[in-house]
């Protein structure tokens, strides 16, 4: 039988347009594609029998067959049952097969290291989180180790068996030094051998991606994120950060460093510092790290503002939000200050991206009544006011968007492999 050229699935706005005469040089090449194509279908919306098919794809009945037969021997595909109750002969279903492969999501944190592992179908089979008691850069990479050999244990699986490993990291991958850049508070995390180190232990098939671009993933595919292609998602805890997400698509930048809010330089009420670092261009080591926005709102900025009040006794950025919960005044006015800093960094977002809603996440994100303060600041100095929401995905969001980068990742790779 002659092979039908993928172009024929152009109706579905999906095929790849092949060059005059490939063709028929190469129809290994086209079976493939049309391999792809369904795959594709049955992966987004299936199950699927083989007439669905034909109709979404604008492939023949008998391609759509000799590709199926292809898929299913590849273990890619299987039999998904039959549809009844409707006029002639049964139809056999046809969905993806998850133990095709398993993904790894890793997600370090200061104090937490989390993971998960799930089958190709995205569905979680083991989840763990354990506290960091790594005091190198080599005991925190063994660590994930740790973690990743006990999540295949407790999944059933065999750590080979693992089609991809995404890990959610504090700062910014650069791939021309192999390093991470712009850490935060991760101890030496920026040294060549943390990389090093990963790639070692979890091989070529590896990503590293920074957590809360993986979290603004994470709503994008199963949070608030769905019901619309354009949205920042804002991380306020320990750190500051952002994802955003225009036109369906992940904004990275040229160096990668696009939703790096921390460095803003905004500090509301001006750090002791300030007017030394602006009479000597000098920027404190603190500041310097990990950003002047994060340093005056993360959580450690937070105490900070509390203590600079007389409340001397609170020693965490939760303690001060229980004091302002309770009543307390100038616990209010941190709390209030907090949320000025952070609308401040949204409406510059506001300004370059016009976002259609804004995702709070982190410990202080998610702080009850947070996101109504930074509503209110909002309608103060915003162009517009984009809606303001709370992410509902938890403290496994990193892991969550690592993992649905993982499947998408994992398919191509399998696909890929089909291609001559």
């Amino acid at each position: 039988m002659a092979e039908e050229p993928a172009g024929a699935a152009l109706a579905a706005g999906t095929a790849t347009v092949l060059p005059t005469g490939l063709s028929a040089a190469r129809p290994a090449l086209i079976r493939a594609l049309n391999e792809q194509l369904l795959l594709e279908h049955i992966r987004s919306s299936g199950p699927y029998s083989r007439a669905d098919l034909a109709r979404v794809s604008g492939l023949s009945k008998p391609t759509v067959s000799l590709a199926l037969g292809n898929l299913e021997r590849a273990g890619l595909v299987r039999l998904a049952g039959h549809r009844t109750g409707m006029p002639g002969r049964t139809a056999v279903l046809y969905e993806v097969r998850p133990e095709a492969g398993f993904v790894l999501g890793l997600d370090i944190g200061l104090r937490y290291l989390r993971g998960a592992v799930a089958d190709l179908a995205g569905v979680v089979r083991a989840r763990v989180s354990v506290p960091v008691r790594a005091a190198t850069v080599g005991d925190r990479v063994a660590e994930l180790v740790d973690l990743a050999d006990e999540l295949c244990a407790r999944a059933g699986i065999d750590r080979s068996a693992v089609t991809q490993t995404v890990v959610g990291s504090p700062g910014v991958y650069d791939p021309q030094r192999n390093l991470m850049a712009l850490t935060g508070g991760l101890p030496d995390w920026d040294r060549p051998e943390a990389i090093a180190g990963l790639r070692a232990a979890f091989g070529p098939a590896l990503t590293i991606e920074n957590d809360v671009d993986a979290a603004a993933l994470a709503e994008q595919a199963l949070g608030v994120g769905r019901e619309t292609d354009s949205f920042a998602f804002v991380h306020v805890g320990t750190g500051i950060g952002m994802g955003l997400v225009l036109g369906g698509r992940l904004v990275r930048g040229v160096h990668g460093v696009a939703g790096e809010i921390a460095f803003l330089p905004l500090g509301g009420d001006p750090p002791a510092w300030a007017d030394a670092a602006l009479d000597a261009a000098i920027v404190p080591p603190e500041a310097q790290r990990r950003g002047t926005l994060e340093t005056a709102a993360g959580a450690d900025g937070i105490v900070r503002a509390a203590h600079r009040r007389g409340l001397t006794g609170l020693a965490t950025a939760h303690s001060v939000f229980e004091a302002a919960a309770a009543g307390d005044r100038h616990a209010v006015a941190v709390v209030l200050r907090e949320a000025r800093l952070v609308a401040a960094a949204i409406c510059c977002v506001i300004a370059v991206a016009d976002p259609a809603l804004v995702v709070l996440g982190g410990g202080i994100g998610q702080a009850p009544g947070f996101a109504e303060a930074v509503t209110a600041e909002l309608a103060a100095i915003a162009p517009v006011r984009p809606e303001v929401r709370v992410s509902a995905l938890g403290t496994d969001v990193v892991v969550t968007g690592c993992l649905a980068e993982g499947v998408s990742l994992a398919w191509t790779q399998l696909t890929a492999a089909t291609v001559p």
